[in-house]
Parts: C-alpha cells; sequence; structure tokens
C-alpha cells in the first residue's frame, strides 16, 4: 500500500528502507505531492490518474516545496511536484547545490487527459528557463489569483488593492511581479464572482468585465487584515510579503500580515470559515470552491471575490539524474 511520510521525521537511510527504494530508479520512487489540503496534492493526483499510476506504484511525502526539494537535493525523495512561477529560485538553488537537477515532461496523451479533466492548459516551459534545462519541457498551466473575504474586504479596500497590485507592481522586487499587469489583470476570473470594488477600478481603466459581481456582507471596521499565501519554499510566501508591504506602504488604515500556508485550499477553507480575509489560490480550486464541486463538495465558499490576477502557475516536476528517471511511464511499469 501506499506510504505517507512527513519529512521531518526522517533521515535518509531510514526513509530509503521503509519506501522499499532509494534514488535509484527502481518502480516504487519517493514522490513529494505537496503539503496537506493543498493544490499541488490534487494536481499530482490528475497527473497520475493521467498516467494510470495507482497507489502501489509511489510513496508519497507531504512537504511544501522547498522541504521536497531539500529531500531530493539529498537523496530522501525522487521526484518533486510543485506549482511555481517560472522561474523559481528553489529549483535553480537544487541546480546549483546538486548539479544534476533534471525536469520531466508530461506525455501529449496525458496532457490531453488533464486538459479534458480540469481548467488547466498545456504550457511549454522553454529550453533555457535554466541553466540545466537545454530542450523544452512540456506542462500545464493555470493562474495564481487574488481572492478577497467578502465579509471583511469592503468596496473601497478591494478597489485599492486591485489598484496598488496594478500601479505599484513596480515596486515589487520579485520575479512574478512582471505579470501583475493591467492587460493580465482579468487571467484567471473565468465565472468567477467578482469583487465590486476591483470591478470598478478595472471598469475605470478600460476593461472589460462580465463576471457575476459579488454580494458584500456586513462590512465591520478593522485594521488588521491577514493574507494566506504559501510555503516558503514556493512563490507564494515571498511574493505575497511583498505585496502586503505595497499594501501597507499605501494604505494608512489598514495593516497586512502575510502567513505561511498549505496554499489554495487551505486559503479558500480559511476565507469561507472567517479566518482569512485574503488567500493567494490557483484559479481552478478557486472555481470548484466557488461552486461547492470536487474538494469543496459539501463546503461551498460563498464569501470569496476574484480580486486580482497575480501570475501564471507552471507545474514543474524536478527529479535528479542520479535518480535514472526520465520520465513518469516509467513508474509502476
Amino acid at each position: 500500500m501506499k506510504r505517507v511520510f512527513p519529512m521531518a521525521t526522517l533521515g535518509a537511510a531510514t526513509a530509503a528502507l521503509l519506501a522499499g527504494c532509494g534514488s535509484d530508479g527502481t518502480s516504487n520512487p519517493n514522490i513529494a505531492i505537496g503539503p496537506p489540503a493543498s493544490t499541488t496534492q490534487s494536481v499530482s493526483q490528475l497527473i497520475f490518474d493521467a498516467y494510470g499510476i495507482g497507489e502501489d506504484d509511489y510513496s508519497t511525502y507531504q512537504e511544501g516545496f522547498g522541504a521536497a526539494l531539500d529531500g531530493v537535493q539529498d537523496g530522501n525523495i525522487d521526484i518533486s511536484i510543485g506549482i511555481l512561477g517560472l522561474p523559481s529560485g528553489s529549483i535553480e538553488n537544487l541546480q546549483a547545490s546538486s548539479g544534476d537537477a533534471r525536469m520531466l515532461s508530461l506525455s501529449d496523451d496525458a496532457i490531453e487527459y488533464i486538459e479534458a479533466n480540469s481548467d488547466y492548459q498545456r504550457f511549454t516551459i522553454p529550453s533555457g528557463s535554466y541553466e540545466f534545462l537545454d530542450e523544452d519541457v512540456n506542462t500545464i498551466t493555470a493562474y495564481a489569483i487574488l481572492m478577497g473575504n467578502t465579509d471583511t474586504i469592503g468596496e473601497e479596500l478591494g478597489y485599492e488593492l486591485a489598484r496598488l497590485m496594478v500601479e505599484h507592481a513596480e515596486e515589487n522586487t520579485h520575479s512574478q511581479s512582471a505579470f501583475m499587469t493591467l492587460e493580465n489583470a482579468l487571467n484567471g476570473a473565468d465565472d468567477l464572482p467578482i469583487h465590486p470594488g476591483a470591478k470598478r477600478y478595472y471598469e475605470e481603466q478600460g476593461l472589460t468585465v462580465d463576471n457575476p459581481v459579488a454580494e458584500l456582507g456586513d462590512i465591520e471596521e478593522k485594521r488588521e487584515f491577514i493574507l494566506g499565501t504559501g510555503s516558503q519554499g514556493g512563490t507564494y510566501y515571498p511574493l505575497g510579503g511583498e505585496m502586503a508591504t505595497i499594501w501597507n506602504r499605501y494604505l494608512d488604515d489598514a495593516n497586512f500580515t502575510n502567513i505561511e500556508t498549505g496554499a489554495s485550499i487551505e486559503n479558500m477553507v480559511s476565507i469561507r470559515d472567517g479566518n482569512m480575509d485574503l488567500g493567494m489560490t490557483v484559479h481552478a480550486p478557486a472555481r470548484e470552491a466557488v461552486d461547492g464541486r470536487g474538494e469543496f463538495d459539501g463546503g461551498q465558499v460563498e464569501n470569496a471575490a476574484f480580486i486580482g490576477h497575480i501570475y501564471p502557475e507552471v507545474i514543474q516536476i524536478v527529479t535528479r539524474e542520479r535518480s535514472g528517471i526520465t520520465s513518469l511511464d516509467e513508474i509502476g511499469n
């Protein structure tokens, strides 16, 4: 049966013994699929389904992407699946420390399966995106977006959050902030309710907004706001920290704190439960959340609204040459 190990509790030798394989290309590799209640886990399962990879074909590690890549470097983990900006600093660090990073492509059949069964779309990572990448890699992508709690984010604040994301993006030092432009502002908004403040800003800038407008709750005056991001080894946490810094710089009556979370799904649940004001999420689980589908079947999120696009999310599957793994087709076969 599939084994699930938290990386922090295992050393390299113990992990290899318990999992039944090391980083030697055997048929039962150790795969990091993201932290619990994360979109990465949902995407990982979608990829496994596309390849016919069953629970008995691998051992699971539930880690944030930074910890997962540490495991790849140390030899505890054979493959790490992550949803990240391009390029990812964590992957660049893996190459710098190991010298033999390898990125796995998805097959055309797998991509067609994923496109037919989700909101993810084909994406090509160009050769040269990383120092070690000498050929294009086929994968899938979605959009990272910002969702707001309609019980705590009033119209004027929603307007300012959207405006500052676009008009002060140049002050954000994270590389993915380059995608926070007016041209991209509605990417990932398809079929999501939009915050009335954000809608007003985008329409003032000449954009056409066809989304249903979210209804705001009884907004209570407050000063402290929580922004849910992701794990420290990923893109959300540092990028969200930069976003919070800019909001704090220009909004005198509000203070924003970014916190580390399990990312998309956890953030949407926290908004639903009133424990979070803003959350970074992939657009696909956000749509499931507001529709009450998938992970949110029986737990629909009715108090969340789209505020803005952040950057394109790219699924990146990383191993090392020493693992001997060159394709997901090799797993379980």
